[in-house]
């Protein structure tokens, strides 16, 4: 199963010690799950990682963490985003969600904003899902 995975869910596992979003990660991890990434979404999870708030919350050192998103990098498909669907979202960066989901042909976004994604001016048959949701929806 093709799935995008927010930025605030790849953060929430990094920093979070158990958790949802750390089994989606795990996931994906294991091939049970198709993690699919843009150039776009690489940087924003990258840009994030670098903010001394999170690093201070995340119990890697920058090693460890450089490691672990090597590791979840090494999972991911990367697609090239071809067309953009504009205006869709009021958060620029959530449009880009969309974009890739459309452009990988993706099933599901994973986000912890569902009021944020799911409520565009543009309707998909695309799944916007919290990671409580996704593991309660497709037992793996």
């Amino acid at each position: 199963m093709n799935v995008v995975i927010g930025t605030n869910i790849w953060i929430s596992a990094l920093i979070g010690k158990d958790g949802v979003s750390r089994e989606v990660i795990r996931l994906a991890l294991r091939d049970k799950i198709f993690p699919q990434i843009s150039t776009t979404l690489f940087l924003e999870y990258e840009a994030i990682m670098k903010r001394k708030k999170i690093k201070t919350l995340c119990s890697l050192n920058a090693k460890d963490q450089h490691e672990v998103f090597q590791a979840f990098l090494s999972v991911c498909e990367w697609n090239e985003i071809f067309y953009l669907w504009r205006p869709n979202l009021d958060d620029e960066s959530d449009n880009v969600l969309i974009e890739l989901a459309i452009a990988s042909n993706s099933n599901v976004v994973l986000t912890n904003n569902i009021k944020d994604v799911e409520f565009g001016e543009l309707h998909f048959d695309i799944e916007v899902l919290t990671p409580e949701d996704f593991l309660e929806r497709y037992a793996f």
